[in-house]
């Protein structure tokens, strides 16, 4: 580990980034699995419900720089794509 102050600091900023990065990537893995269960169903309905929750939290995601902004819009389009298929 490294000795300075301000490497320290960094190293400390750096587990706290990684907690939040955490639980972004687990709120969007939810969203997914939802819209996947109610696709799983063929719930229409549900589905489409679900979709706009996660492609919510996908943009978030995005947004704080969790996951990349095209990985964010092909995440959003495969599920879109899939409800549609319903």
């Amino acid at each position: 580990m490294a000795n300075h102050k301000s490497a320290l600091k960094r190293h400390r900023q750096s587990l706290k980034a990684r907690e939040r990065n955490k639980a972004v990537k687990t709120r969007v893995k939810n969203a997914t699995k939802a819209v996947r269960a109610a696709i799983e169903q063929k719930d229409s309905e549900s589905a489409s419900k679900a979709l706009q929750l996660a492609a919510s939290c996908i943009d978030k995601a995005a947004k704080k720089n969790v996951i990349h902004w095209r990985a964010a819009s092909r995440k959003i389009s495969r599920l879109s794509r899939a409800v549609n298929n319903i």
